[in-house]
């Protein structure tokens, strides 16, 4: 059908299949952005027949806010969890207005675009949100000025009529105008916002000619993220203040209109504080509700307040969706920052993002240094990110998570499908595992309730843990794993931490004194110290069987071991058995990282690869030798990776049968290195953790019976609550956990049996104590040496 043909299309059918379209490329999924408002002038050279937002100087206290007003509304909105720092303006003042012209020069200012530009910086280098300019028809030079200070940039095109009485009177609204503007932006690499304004007097035929204009600007370019259709109302003191507002089935033509014309991936929006039932222009075909602020209005429709985000979601759910916060560049534009981000913009768009490349949801303020005391932030569960103190959730910080488990879960679409084929039996795929990973609101819960139905049948109502010890014995290490916080090179004295190796004797001592404590099995684990070489694993397991010969030695990852075989010259099955020799019965998973060797370039690009760290456990499990699979996600990874990740390890699984249990292990970011040189994100959000271990115990079902969750990592509260995400293990008591800490974590030193009595016990559970090897370790096992 042409598209022409398509404004001949009953209204009910063209909704129907523009929600066709909508549902093939986004699912159930409906955006926002949660943004602050900054209204940089009222004055405009345009005098359109329908806005209010422009106003003479004589109204105006001054013609542009100050720097200190723009950074005081910025500061509220990081304060109230915003992403974004939308930038409303008028168009070129300073063409028609000496005032303008004088305050601008006044404050070192060639142009508005010039002063737009500074402010952007300001509030981009002191708050962390991301700019969005918003400044109108452009040319090329001041949209390239615009690009290093702000993540997207936008214009409307409203209409290409070009005798609309509407802009009689606004240069800026020349249809050539905004036309050149759009294939400028595109050929900037810009994400770009645009769309029509309907009921202005235009034809359905006129709005058709904008939407294709736009379609063929996007097909050229690929920098159109969102097409905003937006009504007409008119408004009192306006030249238009006499018209009829938009009919209502005018303006749901046009959305639905929109999402057929326009290309698939181009998401769709429509304002929700313009309609009183917003909840229709779901049926419409939109995706994406626009910016919602929580803190300034809608200055372009003061009088038209936003709807609160409560009843956003409600309306959103309601109709079977799930809402997510996004940044004010779409997660398609995030996910390829080197040819849609200036260099610089790249890691404050990355800080704010989740692995999708959506905006992180925990609730939360981000507050420069200067104003966590005037915004009465708490000094006790603060993290520093980069000179800012944020109070949101994140793996390794001293507080709470939010509740996302248990609750009542819903799911439709692609989740749902997901979710019934699992309960009829199929196993997921690499598709079927990112779908889940991409749950939202009431779908993360129906994720976690499968996840925990399968533990109940695997095994029962027990919660599992083990006393044990960390022996760390150097953490100097010649690899250079750019997320780690632990290992030191010989001269980093200026790192957290002093370079040191413990001798034979000092482990030995400290196994004593575990199995002294109750303890059944020691940690062995440090860096690959360049002084070693593969025998020093043998005597070191040796001094610690010599001196508790019962323990159970838990140790060397695969790195360490085939390193210790290289610097030997030795086939890795001859130096495993070695070491199980002289007394080590357990690999742990650690140095996985992510099996995926495209973030192992990243990351750790001089440490063994995924192949190598398959291959290692492979021939652990053929001679005997159990271990455990650990991932440690959050850092610069994407869900595929995860993914890839649980498949290749539950392959292996199916192949050798040697791993006792899954490890999830959140990125803590505050003391890595990776994060402080501005290359990764801030670690995963809370609900990419319950995923995480609720998804795990779903791929692993029938093959691996135990999902720990690293209380280290996340603190009592968020173990506890995994428990109700497919858990059933809490991991060790850890006496001297390190390697969490250095990298910044406030967990790790000890966990007594109390404290995990208490977190099982408030979920209903029953405490039982193990051993490695998930056998009951009875009270009596533990005897003095």
């Amino acid at each position: 059908m042409t598209n022409t043909a398509l404004l001949d299309l009953p209204l009910p059918e063209l909704m129907a299949r523009a929600r066709a379209v909508r549902e093939g490329r986004t699912g159930t999924r409906v955006t926002y952005s949660p943004k602050v408002f900054i209204p940089l002038t009222h004055l405009c050279r345009d005098r359109c027949g329908y806005c209010t937002f422009a106003q003479p100087p004589r109204a105006l206290d001054a013609p542009f806010l100050a720097p200190d007003q723009v950074l005081a509304i910025a500061v509220r909105g990081a304060g109230a969890g915003c992403h974004e720092a939308l930038f409303t303006l008028g168009e070129r003042p300073e063409l028609r207005y000496s005032d303008a012209r004088r305050w601008l020069s006044e404050h070192g200012y060639a142009s508005t675009v010039e002063y737009l530009a500074a402010m952007s910086r300001l509030v981009l280098d002191e708050t962390g949100l991301l700019p969005h300019a918003n400044a109108g028809a452009l040319t090329t030079e001041e949209l390239s000025s615009l690009r290093p200070v702000a993540a997207s940039q936008g214009m409307m095109i409203e209409s290409l009529r070009p005798d609309l009485a509407a802009h009689r009177g606004a240069p800026d609204k020349s249809p050539a105008r905004r036309l050149a503007t759009l294939q400028a932006a595109g050929a900037l690499g810009i994400p770009f916002t645009t769309g029509i304004l309907v009921g202005i007097g235009e034809s359905a035929a006129d709005r058709l000619a904008a939407l294709e204009a736009i379609a063929d600007a996007h097909r050229r370019h690929g920098h159109v993220q969102e097409v905003i259709v937006q009504n007409f109302l008119p408004k009192p003191g306006t030249a238009m203040r006499a018209a009829a507002p938009c009919p209502r089935e005018d303006f749901l033509a046009a959305i639905a209109l929109a999402r057929l014309v326009l290309p698939p991936q181009v998401h769709l929006q429509a304002p929700p504080n313009l309609s009183d039932e917003f909840g229709s222009l779901l049926d419409a075909g939109i995706d994406d509700w626009g910016g919602v602020s929580p803190v300034t209005a809608d200055h372009v429709n003061p009088e038209r307040p936003w709807p609160a985000l409560d009843r956003l979601r409600a309306v959103t759910e309601s109709a079977g969706m799930v809402l997510a916060p996004r940044l004010t560049a779409y997660p398609e534009y995030v996910r390829e920052p080197e040819r849609w981000l200036d260099e610089g913009l790249r890691f404050p768009v990355q800080d704010r993002a989740d692995a999708e490349g959506l905006g992180r949801d925990d609730p939360g303020a981000v507050f420069p240094e200067r104003y966590t005391d005037a915004q009465n932030v708490g000094t006790g569960a603060e993290v520093v990110l980069l000179g800012r103190r944020s109070t949101a959730w994140y793996s390794g910080a001293d507080r709470p998570p939010p509740t996302l488990v248990p609750a009542r879960g819903s799911a439709r679409g692609a989740v749902a499908e997901v979710l019934a084929g699992v309960r009829a039996g199929q196993k997921v795929g690499e598709h079927e595992i990112v779908t889940l990973f991409a749950a939202r609101g009431p779908e993360v819960a129906a994720v976690a309730e499968l996840a925990d139905e399968l533990r109940a049948a695997a095994v029962g109502e027990r919660v599992t843990y083990v006393r044990n010890r960390n022996i760390n014995y150097t953490n100097v290490c010649t690899f250079k794993c750019r997320f780690c916080g632990f290992s030191k090179g010989p001269l980093s004295l200026n790192l957290r931490g002093k370079p040191y190796l413990l001798t034979l004797e000092d482990v030995a001592d400290r196994a004593r004194e575990a199995w002294t404590r109750g303890a059944t099995e020691v940690c062995l684990q440090g860096g690959i110290h360049p002084g070693f070489d593969g025998d020093f694993y043998v005597q070191l397991t040796r001094a610690v069987t010599a001196a508790v010969p019962d323990i159970h030695v838990h140790g060397f990852t695969a790195l360490e071991v085939i390193e210790g075989a290289r610097r030997l010259g030795e086939p890795l099955a001859e130096y495993l058995r070695r070491l199980q020799d002289a007394g080590l019965r357990s690999l742990p998973g650690t140095a996985a990282e992510i099996l995926d060797d495209e973030v192992r370039a990243v990351l750790c690009p001089d440490k063994i690869d995924t192949e190598e760290w398959l291959d290692a456990h492979r021939t652990a499990h053929r001679i005997g030798l159990r271990s455990n699979i650990t991932i440690m996600f959050g850092a610069v990874e994407q869900p595929g990776h995860w993914a890839r990740h649980l498949l290749r390890t539950r392959a292996l699984q199916r192949e050798t049968g040697g791993f006792t249990e899954f490890v999830g292990l959140p990125f803590v970011h505050m003391a890595a290195p990776i994060y402080l040189k501005r290359a990764a994100r801030r670690g995963p959000t809370w609900r990419e953790v319950v995923l995480m271990h609720a998804i795990a115990r779903i791929v692993y079902h029938g093959l691996i019976e135990n999902i720990q969750a690293s209380w280290v990592k996340l603190g009592t509260g968020g173990a506890a609550q995994l428990l109700a995400a497919g858990v059933n293990d809490l991991g060790g008591t850890l006496m001297d956990e390190n390697i969490s800490r250095a990298a910044g974590a406030a967990h790790g030193q000890l966990l007594d049996e109390t404290a995990l009595r208490a977190l099982v016990d408030g979920a209903g559970r029953r405490l039982v104590r193990r051993t490695t090897l998930y056998q009951h370790a009875d009270t009596d096992l533990v005897t003095q040496p």
